[in-house]
């Protein structure tokens, strides 16, 4: 289904198609990327590493802003959910790193969980396309 203006991205997750969601959708001047973690394909990347499972999840949503042409100048917003509090450094790290040079604003969540318990990160980001 799609409606004129919005585009939709699939990254091939097999969430995306057992849920019925897409990857990243642009509607107008936004574009926002669901909920992201360092898995590519059936291997999780960073399994007991918060920082590189930060780093790679945000690559993973970096690469579906790519579909649309855009870059990580363009991200206005990001979300963290952490299961663990004493991850927040490191993820923190690695999102200063990514994303220091346009300082979007962000929100930081400790969750119960994830689909996976070896999944320490999901993140989710929101880029404006606009003039």
């Amino acid at each position: 289904m799609t409606s004129e203006g919005v585009r939709r991205v699939q990254s091939g997750s097999p969430w995306e198609e057992s849920f019925g969601f897409a990857r990243a959708v642009a509607a107008g001047d936004r574009v926002s990327v669901g909920g992201t973690t360092s898995f590519k394909g059936t291997v999780l990347y960073g399994e007991g590493d918060p920082y590189e499972q930060t780093r790679v999840a945000f690559g993973n949503a970096l690469d579906a802003l790519k579909e649309f042409g855009l870059g990580v100048e363009s991200v206005i917003r990001t979300r963290m959910y952490l299961s663990h509090v004493r991850d927040v450094d490191e993820a923190g790290r690695a999102h200063k790193e990514l994303f220091d040079s346009v300082r979007p604003c962000t929100t930081l969540l400790v969750v119960e969980g994830f689909v996976d318990p070896r999944i320490l990160v999901e993140v989710e980001l929101e880029a404006f396309r606009g003039a």
